[in-house]
């Protein structure tokens, strides 16, 4: 089906709480993990959503994900240009292409009328953020951007505690992201994200989540940012004696604590999370054969000591907030695969959490009260604690209901949680603070 061209509206219902009388329709732009995903999540609801068009260039991804959403041949595409060469064909474009991409995807759907949901970061850098953003406002659409964190009922209790003044006033927060050493070597010294040129700045590829969220907890804007971080590890000079070019053909693949004949065939035999960085690693066969060449040939079985990343592995940012609140915020890929770790300090008590649990500790009786926020016993790691599920269903319902209140990863918002993102690498290029 393709939908009549029409003047785009903030919202397809066009009229506050009052329900769509059909459901949604999304073309997925981008069919990887992270498309894939939400194409998953959204289909479960399909009353109120129905995934109708792919743009996917790798023919045998793009096929499979056709054939589990029962796409028609004719809205089978192998790029998001192509969809820009014709009328609209959905309500929503779903955007998962790689970073570099979605500026010109961005722009080009918002012009077609398409509401857009836009993977993090908005752009990798601050003047394509601000071109986005002005599309979006120039079209009317609603945009919102996949910062999964805001919405995950981690986040939504914290954001019911501390205005209650559990802490009472919050003066200062401590935020760690352990990344972990084997998700860091796969993502960032040999995968996609390994080149600032290629991809974005470590903080923004991997933490534009983490400032965003800061930011939204302390509920201030920015004022004043500095950084400090570099590549320690990950570098020639590192290198143990007697490490080669690539792992299958390395004395040392089968202890060292970076080998990817570990890593990608422990994921294959054994599955768990690193059956994910495996299944990246081939493209989704997981066969010995396919590891095996993936090993001998492909990015993700070179040495970590040897390949051509230049991103930091270690990161420290420190946030002023209008009214004289701090933040600091540390990334490290010396970690176990682990979640985050955060400690809000305030006049009355400390909050501690770790993404699913919130201990709360009282300054005046000396009590700990602990809350789970886990709605089915799963740990943070899993769909991003809720927040993959929570995004979706938040933008669908104010989309199909009329609820604009609804989503809270907007234009402005994820706007200012970029800026502070590029301020923060000004400032760690330049050792200076920025004020923003």
């Amino acid at each position: 089906m393709t939908l009549a061209r029409s003047e785009p509206t903030t919202f397809i219902t066009g009229e506050p709480d009052s329900p769509l009388q059909r459901a949604l329709s999304l073309v997925i732009v981008g069919a990887g993990a992270r498309g894939g995903a939400y194409a998953d999540l959204a289909a479960k609801r399909p009353d109120v959503a129905r995934v109708v068009a792919v743009a996917e260039p790798r023919s045998r991804i793009r096929e499979a994900f056709a054939a589990k959403h029962h796409i028609t041949p004719e809205y089978r595409f192998d790029g998001w240009h192509q969809l820009l060469a014709r009328p609209r064909i959905a309500d929503v474009a779903v955007i998962a292409v790689p970073d570099s991409d979605h500026l010109a995807a961005a722009i080009g759907l918002a012009d077609l009328g398409y509401q857009l949901l836009l993977e993090k970061p908005m752009a990798t850098t601050e003047a394509d953020c601000e071109k986005i953003a002005d599309a979006a406002r120039r079209n009317g659409t609603a945009l919102a951007i996949c910062h999964v964190m805001r919405y995950t009922p981690y986040t939504v209790k914290l954001g019911q505690l501390l205005p209650e003044g559990a802490i009472g006033d919050v003066v200062s927060l401590q935020h760690l992201e352990p990344i972990g050493h084997y998700h860091f070597a796969h993502s960032f010294v040999r995968g996609n994200w390994r080149r600032e040129d290629d991809s974005s700045p470590l903080l923004l590829a991997k933490s534009c989540h983490d400032i965003d969220w800061i930011s939204h907890i302390v509920g201030r804007p920015v004022a004043r940012v500095s950084s400090f971080g570099s590549l320690t590890h990950f570098r020639s000079e590192a290198a143990p004696e007697g490490a080669t070019d690539r792992c299958i053909t390395c004395p040392l693949r089968d202890t060292c604590a970076y080998s990817a004949t570990t890593l990608y065939r422990d994921g294959l035999r054994n599955g768990g999370t690193k059956q994910y960085f495996t299944r990246v690693m081939t493209a989704g066969e997981l066969t010995e054969e396919a590891v095996t060449t993936a090993l001998t040939t492909g990015p993700y079985g070179r040495c970590v000591y040897h390949s051509d990343n230049d991103v930091p592995d270690h990161q420290v940012v420190s946030l002023e907030f209008d009214g004289g609140v701090t933040a600091s915020f540390t990334l490290t890929a010396f970690t176990p695969l682990e979640n985050r770790h955060t400690k809000i300090f305030g006049t009355r008590g400390q909050l501690t959490g770790d993404g699913r649990h919130i201990e709360v500790y009282d300054f005046r009786t000396e009590t700990r009260t602990v809350h789970d926020t886990s709605l089915d016993g799963s740990s943070a790691a899993e769909g991003h604690a809720g927040g993959d599920e929570a995004l979706i269903n938040a933008y669908l319902d104010a989309l199909h209901g009329g609820r604009p209140e609804l989503i809270v990863s907007g234009i402005d918002v994820s706007l200012a949680s970029h800026r502070a993102v590029f301020a923060a690498e000004r400032a760690r290029h330049t050792g200076t603070v920025v004020q923003l």
